[in-house]
Parts: C-alpha cells; sequence; structure tokens
C-alpha cells in the first residue's frame, strides 16, 4: 500500500512535536500549510495512451500509469502536491516471468516504445522521470517477478526475482538462516533490482558489504540481447560485466534475475549510543574505529547540528532531559555534541572482545557511552524516517536530502563547504534553509557525507522548485569543487547527471556513451538517466 502523493503507506504517520515545530519555525521560518491535489483532480490530467494494441501484461489504467509516472524526489513530489505532473507512461507492463518480459520487449520494439524500468519507485533522483517526447513510453514494472528462485546454501547463494522487496527477500531467507543483511532506508519498498542498478548501500553494510559486493550475477534483457551473469566467486576472464550492469540504472536494459552472496543469521547484532564533546574528537574515534579489528556492523556519527535537530525531533522531553543533565555531569558541553550509532556483530568471543576494544578507543577520544536504549529505539524507527517528509510538507516545508564519499582528510572540509553552500543558496531572496549532517558509511580510506536540508515551501510550484534547484545546485558544486562524488548511495539519475563528467573525465563519457550505445543503439531504455547519449531522431537527449 502506498500514499499516492508521498512516502510509505497512508496508514503511517510521523508525528512531530509542538516544541519540534516552534523550533523549526526558528530555523527555517514560519510556514503555513502546503498545497495537496487531490487524486482524483490528477487522474483527470491522464491523456489517453498512445498505444492502442493491447497486451496481456500490459495496463493502460490512468491510477496505474499515474503510480508509475514519478519516484520520490523533489521535483517529484513538487508535481505530485502541487498537481503539475504532466508527463505520464502509456502503459504500464507487469510481466510475471522472463518470456513474459522478452515479449513486453518486442511489443516496445514494435511500437517503437521507450522503456523506463521501474522497481519499488523510491528513486530520490528522478530515475524515473517520463520524457516529454514524440515517443510513446511504456513502464515496466517487476512488482510480480518477486520469488526466490533458487537457494543454494552449499555456495552460499540465492537467486531472486529482481522486483523482490527487502522485506519480501528477508521473509524469504530467514526461515532457512540466512540473511542478505541489505537495509537501506527504502528497505520497505524498494527492489533488490533497484539496489543492483543504482549501486545501493545498505545501513549495515560495513558488515554485510554493500549491493557490489552481495551482487554475484543474474540475467539482463537488453535491447541487443539477453546477457547471463554467471556468479563465479571470482573472475579474471576481462573486464566483469556485472560491474557494467551494476549502477546502469536501467540505461542498458531490465534486470530480471539476480543472484546474490547470503549470509547466516548473525549471533549477536547489537547498536549503542556514543555521545563526543566536539567533532574533532567524533570523527578521530571513527577513523580509529574504522581501521580497527572491532566487528563493526555500521557507524552513523551525528554532526553537532544535526544532533541538536535529532534531539528536538525526538520529542519524550522527560527522557532527553534527562540524557542532557547526564551528559552534562560527564563534562560535555551541549552547544557541540555529537551523537554516534555504533553497530557491533558478529559471534560471541568475537563481540565481546570487539565491544571492550571500541569502548577503549572512545573513551581515549572523549567519548561517553549510553548504551543499547538509544540504539534499539533507532533500529525500531530506522525505515520510519522518511514519513517526516509527509508530516513536515503539511506542515508547509520541504525536506531532502544529498550525499557523497571523500577521503579522510577531505570529510571535514566537504561537509562544512556543503552545509555553507546550502545554507546561504536562498540568502538572496530572504529564504533561510536549516542543514545537518551525519556521516552514514565508513571506510578505510574515508567515509560517505550525507546532508538533510529543510526550507519553506512557496506557494507556487514554480518558485518550490527554484528555491530547491538553487540549493540542489550550490550544493553539487560545492561537492565536485572539494573532490567528493557526486553520489555515494542514490545513484545518478536526471538530478546529478551534470556532475558526472566532472568524476569520470572526457574518455570515461566516451567509454560510457559507448556501452549504453552497445546495449541500447536505438536509445530507448530509460533515456536522460546517467548521462546524455544521441537521441534515435534527432541525434541530442534531452
Amino acid at each position: 500500500m502506498k500514499r499516492y502523493n508521498g512516502w510509505g503507506d497512508p496508514a503511517i504517520d510521523a508525528k512531530l512535536p509542538d516544541s519540534a515545530l516552534k523550533i523549526l519555525e526558528n530555523l527555517a521560518g514560519p510556514a503555513k500549510p502546503a498545497q495537496n491535489t487531490p487524486l482524483e483532480a490528477i487522474l483527470k490530467k491522464v491523456p489517453a495512451s498512445r498505444v492502442t494494441e493491447s497486451h496481456p501484461c500490459i495496463s493502460f489504467d490512468a491510477a496505474t500509469r499515474f503510480e508509475h509516472a514519478h519516484g520520490q524526489s523533489m521535483p517529484d513530489w513538487i508535481a505530485m502536491r502541487f498537481g503539475t505532473l504532466s508527463a505520464f507512461p502509456d502503459g504500464v507492463a507487469l510481466p510475471a516471468t522472463d518470456s513474459e518480459a522478452e515479449d513486453v520487449f518486442e511489443f516496445a520494439d514494435r511500437h517503437q516504445m521507450t522503456v523506463i524500468p521501474y522497481g519499488g519507485g523510491t528513486s530520490v533522483v528522478g530515475h524515473l522521470d517520463i520524457p516529454e517526447s514524440g515517443a510513446p513510453v511504456l513502464s515496466l514494472s517487476m512488482e510480480k517477478m518477486n520469488k526466490m528462485i533458487r537457494l543454494d546454501p552449499q555456495n552460499m547463494l540465492a537467486e531472486f526475482g529482481a522486483g523482490i522487496t527487502g522485506p519480501e527477500l528477508e521473509k524469504a531467507l530467514h526461515p532457512h538462516g540466512f540473511t542478505l543483511g541489505h537495509y537501506p532506508q527504502s528497505f520497505d519498498y524498494s527492489t533488490l533490482g533497484g539496489w543492483v542498478v543504482t549501486r545501493s548501500a545498505g545501513q549495515q553494510s560495513l558488515y554485510y558489504g554493500r549491493i557490489e559486493h552481495l551482487f554475484a550475477g543474474g540475467s539482463m534483457i537488453m535491447p541487443a540481447g539477453k546477457v547471463s551473469l554467471p556468479p563465479f566467486p571470482a573472475s579474471a576472464a576481462g573486464p566483469d560485466l556485472r560491474h557494467a550492469v551494476l549502477g546502469s540504472e536501467g540505461r542498458m536494459g531490465l534486470l530480471t534475475r539476480a543472484a546474490v552472496r547470503i549470509s547466516g543469521i548473525p549471533e549477536n547484532d547489537r547498536i549503542y549510543g556514543i555521545f563526543f564533546p566536539d567533532w574533532e574528537a567524533a570523527l578521530s574515534a571513527v577513523f580509529r574505529l574504522a581501521n580497527s579489528d572491532v566487528p563493526l556492523s555500521m557507524i552513523r556519527l551525528s554532526n553537532p547540528s544535526e544532533t541538536y535537530t535529532n534531539l528536538f525531533l525526538a520529542g519524550h522531553e522527560r527522557q532527553i532531559n534527562l540524557l542532557k543533565h547526564y551528559l552534562r555531569l560527564r563534562g560535555l558541553s551541549e552547544n557541540n555534541w555529537c551523537m554516534m550509532l555504533m553497530g557491533l556483530i558478529g559471534p560471541s568471543t568475537l563481540y565481546s572482545s570487539g565491544k571492550r576494544m571500541a569502548r577503549k578507543i572512545i573513551r581515549k577520544n572523549g567519548g561517553i557511552w549510553t548504551g543499547s536504549p538509544m540504539g534499539d529505539a533507532w533500529r525500531k524507527n530506522r525505515f520510519r524516517a522518511p514519513y517526516l517528509r509527509n508530516t513536515l510538507w503539511d506542515r508547509g516545508y520541504a525536506v531532502d536530502t544529498l550525499e557523497t564519499a571523500t577521503t579522510w582528510d577531505r570529510v571535514t572540509p566537504t561537509m562544512n563547504a556543503v552545509e555553507n553552500a546550502i545554507s546561504g543558496a536562498l540568502d538572496d531572496i530572504g529564504e533561510k534553509v536549516h542543514v545537518f549532517t551525519h556521516l552514514s558509511h565508513v571506510y578505510s580510506s574515508g567515509s560517505s557525507i550525507y546532508t538533510t536540508y529543510v526550507f519553506r515551501l512557496a506557494d507556487s510550484p514554480e518558485e518550490t522548485f527554484f528555491r530547491w534547484r538553487r540549493i540542489k545546485d550550490a550544493a553539487s558544486r560545492a561537492i565536485v569543487d572539494n573532490g567528493g562524488t557526486i553520489s555515494h548511495q542514490h545513484g545518478v539519475g536526471a538530478d546529478h547527471k551534470a556532475y558526472v563528467s566532472a568524476e569520470k573525465g572526457e574518455a570515461g563519457m566516451i567509454v560510457l556513451r559507448g556501452l549504453l550505445r552497445a546495449a541500447d543503439p536505438e536509445n530507448r531504455m530509460n533515456p536522460g538517466k546517467l548521462i546524455d547519449t544521441a537521441n534515435r531522431k534527432d541525434g541530442h537527449e534531452h
């Protein structure tokens, strides 16, 4: 069940305490309730399909076409909430087997249709934007290709239909004592195929690995033909084609099956809360932990601004006040607190020794261990955070995120540059932006940087989009100028496309374009995403 104009199950709401709203009004300015266009009004805008031939796997229903016309990016939200969405697929295919998917491809080829693969609809960077062109558009949903095909305990592999969601996948593995361990924030709705083609990172990837480590092989239907990727443990037979599929964002074809490397369910898996006196001490501890033998599943370090924001958004005023009192008694200055969540995982002997080692590193860097209650609360609600977007929009605020990754020596300068770019992006029009950041994934050589920002909605969709675009461009330029990647975990889509060449270079872009043209000679697969390639009609991609 999905909310038609926002995130998730419409029966679930994220509460915003009155005290938090007052603080937010001071940080971003007072706002008024936003416009929300009824579903009925949007459906009236869905035009007749440009394809008149029927197909048993394709729906031409207006509601189904609207549902597959957008993702969860800020431009998507603006269009949905203000009712300005104007481009819709001409049909939505829902194949249940590989052979049905191949038949759908033949239908699309016969009608010269653009094809947009659709997983869970959770993209936040414009992967699902419908191109406004003369060619009819087919959204190819993986909803019915969602079963476990094969479990191979001897080789620690499992194969699934690429449309399986996170909960469905884990439900299939857990009775057998296994897990994939891939938990992006979109876990409830995103799909295995979506994780692969966007190079997803799960919250506990420090232990289980990112999706590029978990993806062992699979099958992809491309306009140029079908590709099978055997799940070898390793191979030196030239460039690994798995890595062409990883991050391909629907530009090469449709991933129908994915074989993944699975793990046994760990004996111990706990998350602990720690507070540090300031950012420098916290970063020093994180670096040492990331380069230690501690059996970590995750580290999530909030800067002072995010720590403050998390505490006032939490509600539970009595418990928060008790926590603040305790930390003051331990000598921590409230203005500079940095909160860290640290996951420890593994068999009991290793877990116990690792916990002792972690506590020693934390203590040496001035950290205060607060135990597991904060980690337990976070784990319980870790997939609920996106619901706050619905609540804040209704109150008149837009919330968006962006992320990058860089080496340890660049983490603090890059974080500061991005936050400064965002906070000042609307100064000339008198609008404030509240911004805060955490490190969400750490590596031996560096870390990701995940930034959230809140700004007031305008009265019109055009002005709201203008504000978002100004912020997004300022932050993206700051990332590129500081040598960070334009995307650590969300992919490129449409929103980051302009900045890919800064990372890949001229020769790298030539190679990427050549790869996409070889897989999709007529440029029918999800055009306008990842990079620009020649359009089959006019030589340009828009």
